[in-house]
C-alpha cells in the first residue's frame, strides 16, 4: 500500500475502534443500548471498507460470495430467531469466531510465505501467535457448541463428571503445552535434530510427508477441541450464564490473537475490548453467584432442573395456592408491586403480559417496579432483553441490588418463573450449596406470588424454602395463560 492509502486505513481503524468503545459504553445501559448497538454496527462497517480497500487485491468475486452468504445468514437470524432464544444463538455465534480463528490460524501456517516474511526471533513469536490462536479457537469452538446445545434443552444441563476429570484436563494441558513447543521448534530451520530429539519432537515422525511441526500442531488442536467439549459438558446448568460471558471473553481473545497473525490492529483491539469485558462480566457473574471462576471451570454445580421437590413439602410444610381471580384482589388492594422475572418468564413468553397488567396498574396510580438478579435466565442481561422487547419502561427496571431493602414495604411480589434466584437457604441454610448467593429477598414483602409449572426445583437442584413460607401464594400453570385471565380481570 502507498503511504497515503496506509495512513487513510490506520485512520478507518482508529475510528472504528473508538466506535467500540463507544458502542460498548451505551450497552452498559438500557436506554442508550440502542445507540450502543448502532456505533457498533458503524464501526465493524468502517473496518470491512477500510479492510476490502486496502488489502484485497484479488479474488473480489470469491470474496463478495463469501459477504453475501453471512450476510444473509446473519439476517435470517435476526428475523426469526425468538428474544427468548438469545442464550444458544450468543453460544452457537461465539462458536463461529472460534472457527475462523481456528481456520486463519491454519491458513496463516500453510502460507508459504511465511518463511520468507519472518526470520529468526519473529518467526517463533509468530509461530506462537497462531500457536495460541488456533488453541483458543478450537476450546471456544467446542465449548460454545456444547453451551449452545445445554442452553436450546438438545443437550441435558446436568453436570457431566467423568472420574479423574481434573487429570483429563491437567493431561490435556500438558499435551498442548507440549506440541507447542515441538511446532515452534519444528518450524523454525535454526533449530538442531539433537534439540528437537531433547523435548520429544521424534514422538513425532514424518507421516507420508506431512512434518512434524505440522502433527504437532494437529495434535493440540484435537486436545483443545475435546477439552472444549470436556471443560463445558462438567458445569451445571445454574452455571451457564458464566459459561456464556466466558466464551464471550474466550472469542476476544481468540479475535486478537487472529489480530496478531494478521498484523491487524483494529482486530487485535477490538479482540482485547471483548476479552477483557467478558473476563470481568465473568467476575461479576461468579461474584453474584458468590462462586469462584475456577470452581465453575471445575464444573458439577447444577442439574437440567425439573426434579420434584416432594421430599422438601413434607419437612417444610404445606403450601398454599392461589387463583387468578385472588391474584387480581390482591393486585387491586396493592399500592405496590414488585415483578421478580426468571427464566421461566422467557420459557412461557410472558414478557408481553407482564408489560401489559403493569402498565394496567400503573394506569390506576400504583407503583411497580421489576427487580432483576444479574443471573436471572440464561445470560447476563437476559431479561432486561425481554422486557425491553415488551416496551417495559427502562426506569422502573432495576437491579437486585437497588430494590433488595425495599421489599419490607413491598405489598405484592409476583415471582415470574424464578427459582435459585428467590431461594432463602442461600442466606438461612449454610450447608445449602447455594449458600452465600446473593438472591431477591422478595419473601420479606407483605404477599410473595410465586408463578410456576410446577413444584419442580430450578437449575441449581436444589429445593426453595420459600414455596413454604406463610406469606407465599402458588401460582400454578402456564406464565402467559395465567397472566392473561388476571389481566382480564384487572381490566
Amino acid at each position: 500500500m502507498s503511504e497515503g492509502i496506509n495512513g487513510i486505513v490506520t485512520c478507518a481503524y482508529l475510528g472504528a475502534a473508538v466506535l467500540f468503545i463507544l458502542a460498548l459504553g451505551g450497552l452498559s445501559n438500557q436506554e442508550k443500548a440502542r445507540r450502543g448497538n448502532l456505533f457498533g454496527m458503524i464501526g465493524i462497517s468502517v473496518a470491512i471498507i477500510a479492510t476490502i480497500l486496502s488489502h484485497v487485491t484479488a479474488n473480489h468475486w470469491v470474496l463478495a460470495v463469501g459477504l453475501a452468504i453471512g450476510a444473509t445468514a446473519g439476517l435470517l437470524l435476526a428475523l426469526r430467531v425468538q428474544m427468548t432464544q438469545m442464550p444458544e444463538l450468543v453460544a452457537i455465534l461465539h462458536s463461529l469466531v472460534g472457527m475462523a480463528a481456528m481456520l486463519v490460524g491454519f491458513a496463516n501456517y500453510f502460507d508459504p510465505k511465511t518463511l520468507e516474511h519472518y526470520v529468526g526471533a519473529a518467526l517463533m513469536v509468530h509461530d506462537i501467535e497462531t500457536y495460541l490462536g488456533i488453541l483458543i479457537g478450537a476450546v471456544t469452538f467446542t465449548g460454545s457448541v456444547i453451551a449452545f446445545g445445554k442452553l436450546s434443552a438438545r443437550i441435558t444441563g446436568k453436570p457431566m463428571l467423568l472420574p479423574g476429570r481434573h487429570f483429563i484436563n491437567l493431561l490435556l494441558l500438558v499435551v498442548s503445552i507440549w506440541a507447542g513447543i515441538v511446532f515452534v521448534m519444528q518450524h523454525d530451520p535454526r533449530t538442531s535434530p539433537d534439540a528437537i530429539a531433547m523435548v520429544g519432537g521424534n514422538l513425532l515422525p514424518t507421516i507420508n510427508g506431512l512434518p512434524a511441526g505440522t502433527l504437532a500442531l494437529l495434535v493440540m488442536t484435537v486436545a483443545a477441541l475435546l477439552f472444549g467439549v470436556h471443560m463445558v459438558m462438567a458445569i451445571g446448568g445454574a452455571d451457564m450464564p458464566v459459561v456464556v460471558s466466558m466464551l464471550n471473553s474466550y472469542s476476544g481473545w481468540a479475535a486478537a490473537a487472529t489480530g496478531f497473525m494478521l498484523d491487524n490492529d483494529l482486530l487485535i483491539v477490538t479482540g482485547a475490548l471483548v476479552g477483557s469485558s467478558g473476563a470481568i462480566l465473568s467476575y461479576i457473574m461468579c461474584r453474584a453467584m458468590n462462586r469462584k471462576f475456577l470452581a465453575v471451570l471445575a464444573g458439577g454445580f447444577g442439574t437440567a432442573g425439573g426434579a420434584t421437590a416432594a421430599k422438601s413439602a413434607q419437612a417444610q410444610g404445606e403450601i398454599s395456592e392461589i387463583k387468578a381471580q385472588e391474584v387480581a384482589e390482591l393486585l387491586k388492594e396493592a399500592r405496590s408491586v414488585m415483578v421478580v422475572p426468571g427464566y421461566g418468564m422467557a420459557v412461557a413468553h410472558a414478557q408481553h403480559m407482564i408489560a401489559r397488567i403493569t402498565a394496567e396498574l400503573r394506569g390506576k396510580g400504583k407503583t411497580v417496579r421489576f427487580a432483576i438478579h444479574p443471573v436471572a435466565g440464561r445470560m447476563p442481561g437476559h431479561m432486561n432483553v425481554l422486557l425491553a422487547e415488551a416496551d417495559v419502561p427502562y426506569d422502573i427496571v432495576f437491579e437486585m441490588d437497588e430494590v433488595n431493602e425495599d421489599f419490607p414495604n413491598v405489598d405484592v411480589t409476583i415471582v415470574c418463573g424464578a427459582n435459585d434466584i428467590v431461594n432463602p437457604s442461600a442466606l438461612e441454610d449454610p450447608a445449602s450449596p447455594i449458600a452465600g448467593m446473593p438472591v431477591v429477598e422478595c419473601w420479606k414483602g407483605k404477599v410473595a406470588i410465586v408463578m410456576k409449572r410446577s413444584m419442580a426445583t430450578g437449575y441449581a437442584g436444589v429445593d426453595n424454602p420459600l414455596f413454604y413460607k406463610e406469606n407465599t401464594r402458588m401460582f400454578f400453570g402456564d406464565a402467559k395463560k395465567s397472566l392473561e385471565e388476571v389481566c382480564k380481570l384487572l381490566e
